[in-house]
């Protein structure tokens, strides 16, 4: 999905292909870093400096450091005046290490930081030839963390991950898009900004939900092309017929509990067949693989899995379950 969308918005980008020995990661050769910075599927963009060193020690002379102090400033003319930087390497409190920092830090005028920081500089081996990477992240915060996200809500959806749900959908500008449970409208958001819509619902029980929902939608600048329902999913608050319907039902940990989650998913299963029409998608983001599995199977005359993505989350692994309407 992050290969397909860099080609879509970043035409000149060349060499698009994955990583060796990696699953979470792709290179790409790009004339102009600021597109980057318009990706949606991607966590965060890093510019990639390889040197033919033996070992990081080497990254201290006045050429290679020279290049590496040249990558953060180009970075803060991209994103922004910089305070912070953070080192992540293996070792990285080693002495060799601990020098780099410093002397980034004199060339710089930035400040060390653990936490936080504004830069990140990533050390490791190189993963295409030999001696070293280093990797100087292109954004003062990750692109996965969104402007727009002014209020937070339990258990919300990582951006990046419903950015790749949308994508999966195939979205039109005829779409009329249902949000079930949509939490603090990070679906809706995402499937927005990704294009028009017909028209877009969001539904939810709770009054907090919508709340940060609504604000989340006007600090997007979307809130005259969404409309929000307080109601349960089996309230018939909603009657059209939709083409895309998404969901991201509690996983039992933050929200929702465990022993009630294989009735929600039968629930959520049944009501999105009702209220969708005949050539719908439904894409659901759930931890609860089992259930999830065993929901199915009971409603295989309802939905067809047309794609299953496993995803990382916090921790978690939930998966990303596409799914086609049947027409019975």
């Amino acid at each position: 999905m992050v290969a397909d969308e860099v080609r879509e918005r970043v035409p000149a980008a060349r060499r698009v292909r994955p990583v060796t020995g990696r699953a979470d990661a792709l290179l790409c050769e790009v004339p102009t870093l600021p597109p980057l910075l318009a990706l949606r599927t991607v966590v965060a963009p890093f510019l990639l400096l390889p040197f033919d060193v033996p070992r990081p020690k080497s990254l201290s002379s006045g050429e290679h450091l020279n290049r590496i102090v040249d990558a953060v400033k180009q970075a803060e003319r991209l994103d922004g005046p910089l305070e912070t930087f953070a080192v992540e390497a293996a070792g990285s409190d080693s002495p060799v290490f601990r020098r780099l920092a410093q002397q980034v830090s004199e060339a710089t005028g930035l400040t060390v930081d653990r936490g936080a920081a504004d830069c990140v500089l990533r050390f490791r081996r190189a993963v295409e030839g030999t001696g070293w990477d280093v990797l100087v992240r292109l954004t003062k915060r990750p692109l996965a963390t969104r402007p727009w996200r002014v209020r937070g809500y339990p258990a919300a959806v990582n951006a990046t991950i419903a950015a790749a749900m949308v994508r999966l959908t195939e979205p039109t500008p005829q779409d009329r898009v249902l949000n079930l449970m949509c939490g603090s409208g990070t679906l809706l958001v995402e499937r927005l900004l990704h294009s028009p819509a017909a028209a877009a619902v969001g539904v939810d029980r709770s009054g907090p939900a919508l709340v940060a929902a609504t604000a989340n939608l006007e600090a997007a600048g979307l809130a005259d092309r969404a409309v929000l329902h307080r109601a349960d999913i089996a309230d018939p608050v909603v009657e059209q017929p939709f083409d895309v319907v998404f969901a991201d039902p509690p996983w039992g940990d933050k929200m929702g509990r465990h022993d009630t989650n294989e009735k929600l998913h039968d629930l959520l299963l049944r009501r999105a067949h009702e209220i969708s029409a005949e050539h719908a998608r439904l894409a659901v983001l759930t931890h609860e693989i089992r259930v999830m599995e065993r929901c199915l199977r009971t409603a295989s005359d309802l939905w067809q899995v047309r794609d299953e993505v496993r995803v990382f989350a916090k921790g978690h692994h939930p998966r990303i379950y596409v799914l086609d309407r049947n027409r019975g």
